[in-house]
């Protein structure tokens, strides 16, 4: 599968008071046509810098990109201006924010914030804007879709305006949409709604997918590959049945293991992931998770483990899959 969006070693920090903040580091990952692919991890893993970088949204200052490449079609988006940037954003890459209350903006109709990224991009005059509009706002679901588009965001539901964000985000049949959080907020029945709006819509349009979640039932039901997050780095990566079926390493498997299940007795407490993810302004030079792991060896602390790969799609960064593992625990 031809990959539309290559990320290559990048690398996002942000000065502040107390030191730089590395808060993205050597981030690796591709994206193919029609595929989608879920970054997942704690809050403050680096998820939502990796995908604000890729929009080129994250401020400047504090935050700099010390160094990497974001290929998209063929052309490096960090090397775009901001004006060609505002070309792109919208027209190519739609973004689906976590708080859809804080990115619609509130003094503007949802009908006119949905034509104006057609009337810019598209060439449309408002009447043909308008139709499409409209048009949009029915595919996501929305009732009376004529009477909605005169309406304001706070006279939506929290779920009604998500679905208006994904108009807005899919006008312009995007070829790469990032949602950031997309069901935050939302009770199971409407995030399940959302869910299943996006993959309708990426069936009909064929827009590949960038998924930023903490959820992974989420995941489970809808991603292809899935990238794991820890302190700023991917701790692993694989397709969906390679991460939930056979995990390895110490920080998927217990994100797995905190997740609620079904055959879980009432009385039986969750299983949480002890400690919290380390200072990213003095980050470990050797694993990022061996200060929390159950497995940590001594050489975790001090050297940086090397990838292990499994299959061609199935990777993980861990000193206890080195061949040698195992001779050095007995050791």
């Amino acid at each position: 599968m031809e990959p539309i969006l290559q990320v290559k070693d990048l690398n996002v920090s942000f000065h502040v008071r107390g030191g730089e903040v590395k808060a993205v580091r050597g981030m690796n990952f591709e994206v193919g046509k029609g595929e989608t692919v879920a970054i997942v991890g704690e809050s403050g893993s680096g998820k939502s810098v990796t995908a604000q970088t890729i929009m080129r949204l994250i401020p400047s200052p504090p935050s700099v990109i010390k160094k990497g490449e974001v290929i998209f079609q063929g052309q490096d988006l960090l090397k775009k201006t901001n004006k060609q940037m505002e070309a792109i954003r919208g027209k190519d890459i739609g973004m689906i924010f976590q708080d859809p209350m804080t990115s619609l903006n509130p003094t503007i109709k949802i009908g006119k914030q949905i034509t104006e990224v057609l009337i810019k991009h598209q060439g449309m005059s408002f009447s043909e804007a308008k139709k499409h509009g409209i048009e949009m706002l029915k595919l996501v679901g929305i009732k009376n879709a004529e009477e909605r588009f005169d309406q304001y965001p706070h006279e939506f539901s929290g779920g009604m305006r998500q679905r208006a964000m994904i108009a807005i985000a899919l006008a312009c049949k995007p070829t790469l949409l990032i949602a950031d959080e997309p069901t935050t907020a939302l009770d199971v029945t409407i995030q399940a709604q959302i869910m299943d709006v996006m993959k309708e819509m990426q069936e009909r349009l064929g827009t590949s997918i960038i998924l930023i979640t903490h959820d992974l039932g989420v995941v489970a039901g809808m991603c292809d590959r899935v990238i794991v997050m820890y302190a700023g780095e991917v701790v692993e990566t694989g397709t969906k049945w390679e991460i939930f079926k056979n995990p390895q390493h110490p920080y998927t498997k217990g994100l797995l293991r905190s997740m609620p299940r079904l055959d879980q007795k009432k009385d039986e407490p969750l299983i949480p992931i002890v400690g919290t993810p380390p200072d990213l302004i003095k980050p470990p030079v050797g694993c990022p998770f061996a200060a929390r792991c159950d497995e940590a060896m001594r050489i975790c602390e001090r050297v940086d483990p090397g990838a292990t790969e499994f299959s061609d799609t199935h990777m993980a960064r861990c000193w206890n899959l080195h061949p040698m593992a195992k001779e050095a625990q007995s050791s």
